[in-house]
């Protein structure tokens, strides 16, 4: 059974409209966020709300437009601390007008994410020509960011220079995690790189050098096909380079991570594992994070199976932030595990993070 830490999260269904643009939206629900500011003893409030836009016509600077419009419409004005971008776009060139398009909107400051295989929320999943927005807001939370860029490993393979990878990988974590601005309310680091597993894994135990082995981090590793491979920073992206946010602020975090290869066992750990994370939140949950293996989903006969499984587990109404990627950070499968360790970087994972307070 996982330990639970400490941050928030929330969910919603999946609802279809007309015309070119398939729009997809879902948030916590406004009467929640706000009885967080309520609540004796809470320092202010958190809302996360989340946004899924699949692009049916090939413009991606109006995908980029209509889905931040959308979330910033949920989010009021409630202050804003970040927004993480899911995107599967082709190309640079497509995904800079997505990110123009979303920084028509949002300050480009506050956006940060990674390009992926594809994104799911509590609405539904989206694959190519999509993108998914996860908006963090409120005065309850803030959030520390860092970059690194020219990790030189983006064209090094694992099997002929393990030794070099692991060496400018423990370095750039460790510069990664020397860089946030710490606090004593640090609660949770989400991690996002262009270093697909088994790479993950050293870049993990760099930050770790800094936080330590027991301080919750979950993300995930950028698509790894060429052309593709890209995480956003301050709505600028970059190639070979790792990006990290610390979530500070009053709230818990429950985390779980669960490893499979084949269907029935990718469906049964990913409902286990979404209802293992929520059941260790002792508080009202907020929203979930979701960082699950495109492996995972490649071995689906049906990939919806694997959605609704972990629906199931989550509910319908909680605010659900999903990334299909090249690899995982979280709590590791009992397989994997290393004793007094609480996450590592590895693949064939989905990991979930709970927010409540």
């Amino acid at each position: 059974m996982r330990q639970p830490f400490q941050p928030a999260f929330s969910m919603g269904r999946i609802a279809l409209a007309t015309g070119v643009t398939l729009l997809l939206t879902g948030a916590l629900l406004a009467s929640d966020a706000d009885r967080g500011a309520a609540d004796e003893g809470r320092i202010g409030t958190i809302i996360m709300h989340t946004v899924l836009v699949e692009d049916l016509d090939d413009q991606p600077l109006q995908a980029g437009e209509s889905a931040a419009r959308k979330l910033m419409a949920k989010i009021g004005d409630a202050p804003l601390q970040a927004v993480l971008v899911s995107e599967c776009f082709e190309d640079l060139p497509w995904k800079q007008q997505l990110l123009q398009g979303i920084g028509s909107v949002i300050p480009s400051e506050r956006v940060f994410g990674t390009s992926t295989y594809g994104s799911f929320t509590q609405q539904g999943t989206a694959g190519f020509d999509s993108v998914s927005l996860l908006g963090i807001a409120g005065d309850g939370i803030s959030v520390s960011t860092a970059l690194v860029t020219e990790l030189g490993v983006a064209r090094l393979t694992f099997e002929e220079s393990e030794p070099l990878i692991k060496e400018r990988l423990h370095a750039a974590g460790k510069q990664l995690a020397d860089k946030l601005q710490r606090t004593d309310r640090d609660r949770l680091m989400i991690l996002l790189a262009d270093a697909h597993s088994p790479k993950n894994r050293y870049l993990v135990e760099g930050v770790q050098q800094v936080v330590g082995p027991d301080f919750p981090i979950t993300g995930g590793s950028a698509n790894r096909n060429e052309g593709q491979n890209y995480v956003y920073y301050q709505g600028k992206a970059h190639a070979d380079s790792a990006v990290a946010l610390m979530l500070s602020g009053d709230f818990e975090v429950a985390m779980s991570g669960q490893k499979a290869m084949e269907n029935d066992q990718v469906i049964a750990t990913a409902k286990d594992g979404a209802a293992e994370a929520l059941a260790e939140m002792t508080g009202q949950p907020l929203g979930v994070l979701a960082f699950n293996c495109a492996g995972r989903r490649g071995r689906l006969h049906r990939p919806e199976d694997e959605w609704n499984a972990i629906r199931q587990a989550l509910g319908e109404e909680l605010a659900l932030f999903g990334l299909y990627c090249a690899g995982e950070v979280g709590p590791l499968d009992p397989s994997e595990q290393v004793p007094g360790v609480l996450v590592g970087g590895s693949g064939w994972h989905v990991m979930f993070t709970v927010l409540g307070r």
